[in-house]
């Protein structure tokens, strides 16, 4: 969450509310759950 966070220029506490609300989707692999750069990047209206 951290690293999404910085990618897009918000604090981490708003990827992780954006997670739990379903804003922004992830993929569970294994114990980790993963955002995909690109939907992240949608989500906030950041050119990849």
């Amino acid at each position: 969450m951290k690293d999404a966070a910085q990618l897009v220029g918000v604090d981490y506490r708003t990827i992780k509310l954006g997670i739990e609300s379903g804003t922004i989707p992830t993929v569970q692999l294994g114990p980790r759950r993963m955002i995909p750069r690109a939907a992240l990047l949608r989500v906030f209206g950041v050119d990849p």
